[in-house]
């Protein structure tokens, strides 16, 4: 019955991912991934400024204000910047579907929505401005302004409704003049738009929307809107498209709002009662990686008897200690495999109905951003400030991810000892041993010499860009052709980036290889790639694990895809 399910859900695939290309939700992710270095810059300064207290050690008031200084000035302007890099985002994209010759000018669309992010959430004190609403706030906004401005420059630019200058005029005043226009509409839009909003229901755009979606962001913290959000992710990445790229746009505004009101709260002696947060989705939810895939991966390595199982566990154990948990989805596999369906949708939602009991039974919610490469159990405890909680909630939850995938991976490693124990007779009744080799006794020295594999050879320098969701999948790959490459002396370099981070480079790459839960981006990116000559191309998740463990097959397999020379 699970097998039919999962086919019926795997024909639903082409609409998940075209619900994945939607521009504007790509447009949030994309901001927010630009921003967090700064989001996780600003938490460094509340780690050193606040961690110590756990220890009884505290900073004099001098030395906190100069830390939180650094905070305030990052952090607290993050939905300014947030309405920056998400009206980016979204003009790169409207840029891909425009002629070469009329393009919206990125720049200028970014400081139009900051001047509107400006102007309909901020107050003005005496002095300067309120800053109640530039920070975690204002993000709501900062949306609202990002989607809003490319949209005002595409109506101008696409209509060539601009100042044109003689041609003699230098390109770059030209560009000046030509951005005037939509540049002064958007700004009087939101000028407008603000005194026409003051008037009507006394308060600022930032203050009314925060209010309004109050509701929504405490029933995404309640039992239910935990299970739709954690379930949804893990159900996504089950079909083999990266599920956070689809929710978390829809919750990112919640994440860091949350972290930011629990800190506040744990500052002045409160109880940080947040649930929802990127802490609860990193180090709980997806410990290990979606599906929560911590323990399954150990228990492949140590557990299991068969070959397959035991080899997948102990490639995957580390990687997945840090939170990239690819090998072990696509090598087990666990995506798409109806096997591993209830689990690997049950655990995140358990793993986060658990921490919900542990932070009402008094325990803090998470009051610091961490990298999401911290390896789980260390990102729990310290993400809750070292909450003496966590350190009991850490191993129950990976006791319980045991007791949940066990009976699973049981059943499913008997399948491949079956499998393989069929395969060993096929192989005898040939005469050849599990590995291929003759049982009459012959040695590997008996048997004729193989040709050696000619070297990889490439017409003069290469370059090979691999793109995954967060820059960490796409690195396994990367690192694989290039360790490939200098084994084999050939001219190639390759480089591992977040899908989003490569708009600016493109050009400089002669193939673009896209992991396998970034697959619905290729028809897009071959768009993009087609208008800068070169190349992109996706792989399947098999595929992708067999080549990122070898070097030589890897570079072979980038080679082979090059774009043929004319």
């Amino acid at each position: 019955m699970l097998t039919k399910m999962v086919e019926k859900i795997e024909k639903l695939r082409p609409f998940f991912e075209k619900f994945t290309n939607n521009p504007y939700l790509r447009a949030i992710r994309d901001g927010f991934i630009t921003l967090i270095p700064v989001i996780l810059f600003s938490s460094l300064f509340l780690l050193v400024a606040f961690v110590p207290n756990v220890f009884e050690i505290y900073w004099s008031e001098e030395v906190e204000g100069v830390l939180m200084k650094a905070y305030d000035y990052s952090m607290g302007i993050l939905a300014v910047l947030m309405s920056a890099t998400i009206a980016r985002s979204l003009t790169d994209n409207f840029n891909g579907k425009l002629p070469a010759k009329t393009q919206i000018n990125p720049i200028s669309v970014m400081m139009v929505s900051i001047i509107g992010f400006m102007m309909i959430s901020v107050d003005p004190i005496d002095g300067g401005f309120a800053m109640d609403y530039m920070g975690t706030q204002g993000l709501l906004s900062a949306f609202v302004v990002g989607f809003i401005t490319p949209n005002i420059y595409k109506f101008f630019v696409k209509r060539d409704l601009t100042i044109k200058l003689p041609k003699e005029v230098p390109n770059n005043i030209s560009q000046t003049f030509k951005d005037l226009i939509p540049l002064a509409t958007g700004i009087i839009f939101f000028w407008l738009f603000d005194l026409a909003f003051r008037s009507v229901f006394g308060s600022g755009f930032s203050e009314w929307i925060q209010a309004l979606f109050q509701p929504l962001f405490s029933a995404a913290d309640g039992y239910l809107g935990l299970a739709l959000i954690f379930g949804a992710m893990a159900f996504f990445w089950f079909v083999g498209i990266h599920g956070p790229s689809i929710v978390e746009p829809a919750v990112a505004a919640i994440y860091i709002a949350n972290v930011e009101a629990n800190f506040m709260m744990a500052q002045q002696g409160e109880h940080a009662s947040n649930v929802l947060s990127q802490g609860s989705q990193y180090f709980v939810a997806t410990l290990g990686g979606t599906g929560a895939t911590f323990m399954i991966t150990y228990m492949f390595a140590f557990l299991a008897k068969s070959k397959q199982l035991k080899a997948v566990g102990r490639a995957s154990s580390v990687p997945v200690f840090f939170g990239v948990n690819e090998p072990v989805l696509f090598g087990a596999p666990l995506v798409l495999n109806p096997v591993f369906f209830i689990p690997f949708i049950l655990s995140p939602i358990l793993n986060v109905w658990l921490f919900r009991f542990f932070v009402e039974s008094g325990m803090d919610g998470f009051i610091y951003n961490l990298p999401w490469t911290t390896p789980g159990p260390i990102g729990l405890i310290m993400g809750t400030g070292f909450a003496a909680g966590a350190f009991v909630l850490v191993p129950l939850l990976l006791t319980m991810n045991f007791l949940v995938y066990y009976p699973f991976m049981k059943v499913y490693d008997n399948q491949l000892l079956d499998q393989e124990e069929q395969n060993r007779k096929e192989m005898a009744a040939k005469g050849l041993d599990e590995n291929g080799a003759p049982l009459n006794g012959e040695t590997q020295a008996d048997q004729p010499s193989a040709e050696p594999a000619a070297a990889a050879t490439v017409d003069g320098q290469k370059n090979i860009l691999v793109l995954c969701a967060n820059g960490a999948t796409s690195s396994m790959l990367s690192n694989a052709i290039q360790e490939g490459a200098e084994k084999q002396g050939a001219e190639v370099e390759a480089t591992a980036l977040a899908y989003g981070q490569h708009k600016e480079q493109m050009a400089q790459y002669d193939l673009i290889i896209l992991a396998p839960q970034m697959g619905s981006m290729l028809d897009e990116l071959s768009e993009e790639a087609e208008t800068k000559g070169t190349k992109a191309i996706s792989t399947e998740g098999g595929q992708y694990v067999q080549l990122a463990r070898d070097p030589e097959g890897a570079l072979q397999f980038a080679i082979d895809n090059l774009p043929k020379a004319n």
